[in-house]
Formats: structure tokens, sequence, C-alpha cells
């Protein structure tokens, strides 16, 4: 009989210790596989610096912002937009908060290019307006209307008075 309780003994230490090597093990492991996930999540928030070149600038540090004219470019690691005026807000940091663009916007990222007359950057929550014929072009693909909103994080447009032009391609 106390054979039998030690031994029963000694078989739940194992269990116990088995139990725990297995849930460490598996803690590791999920730890080695959602890390490159979480690093490019954070990869893909990461714009990087934003470089503005004009012919114009007025500064105004008591308002916190910036009035940039006449060929404007702003560059980030992943996104161009031209204009011929951008009015670029920022906070006590120098972060920017808000990008208003007017005159021949056109906002470039990747293969995809959005014209307008107008548009309204806001960096919370990634978002671009598109006001005055925005047409947004991929490929041979085009899509228009009367006020276009890109979620950039998420690369989703939502178009008002939406007119849409796709292309197909004949399988060879």
């Amino acid at each position: 009989m106390l054979n039998k309780r030690l031994v029963y003994s000694m078989m739940l230490r194992q269990l116990s210790i088995n139990s725990i090597l297995r849930l460490c093990g598996a803690i590791i492991l999920f730890f080695l596989l959602t890390a490159p996930a979480f690093s490019a999540e954070q990869a893909k928030k990461i714009k990087g610096p934003i470089t503005i070149t004009s012919k114009m600038l007025t500064a105004d540090n008591k308002a916190r912002t910036a009035l940039f004219e006449h060929s404007v470019v702003a560059r980030t690691t992943d996104v161009t937009i031209y204009a011929e005026k951008m009015l670029v807000y920022y906070d006590n940091s120098g972060n920017v908060t808000k990008l208003d663009a007017g005159g021949g916007v056109k906002l470039i990222k990747e293969n995809r290019v959005v014209t307008s007359q107008e548009a309204t950057y806001y960096a919370d929550g990634e978002k671009v307006i598109f006001t005055g014929e925005p047409r947004a072009v991929e490929g041979e693909n085009v899509v228009t209307g009367r006020i276009m909103t890109y979620l950039m994080d998420e690369d989703h447009f939502i178009v008002e008075d939406s007119k849409v032009f796709l292309t197909n391609k004949k399988e060879q």
C-alpha cells in the first residue's frame, strides 16, 4: 500500500512537471511565433520623418502652424503628397496633427495615385479626406466621386457619389 502511494505520488509529480514544461514551451512558442506579427504591425505604423519642401514657408509658432506655398512636396517613407499650398498643424512636441492641402493635390502611395483640388489629412486615425473632383487610380482601374475618404492604416476607401471604371484583363 505504501508502495502504491509512493508510485502515485511520483507519477503525479512527474505529470505536474511535464504539464509545467509543456505550458512553458507553449508560452515560449507563442511569443516566438507572434513576435514578428507584433513587429510588423508596429513597423506598419511607423511612417518615418516627414520632409516638406516649397518655394515659400510662413511659420506661426504661437498658432503651431506652418504654411507652405508654391510647388509643395511632402514625403514620408511610404507616401508623397504634392500641392500648391499646404497648411500644417503641429502639437507642442512638433508632431504633425493635421494637414490641409489645396491646388492640384496628388497623393502617391505604392501603385495608387489619388488626385483632387483639396485634401485634409488627420494624423489621428491616419485619414485623408479628398474633395474637389477626387479621383483614385490603381493600374487601369479608376474611382471618382464627390468626397473620397482614405483610411490609410486600413487601406480602405469610402466614396460618396462614386463612379467606378474597372478594366478586366483577359486570361491568357
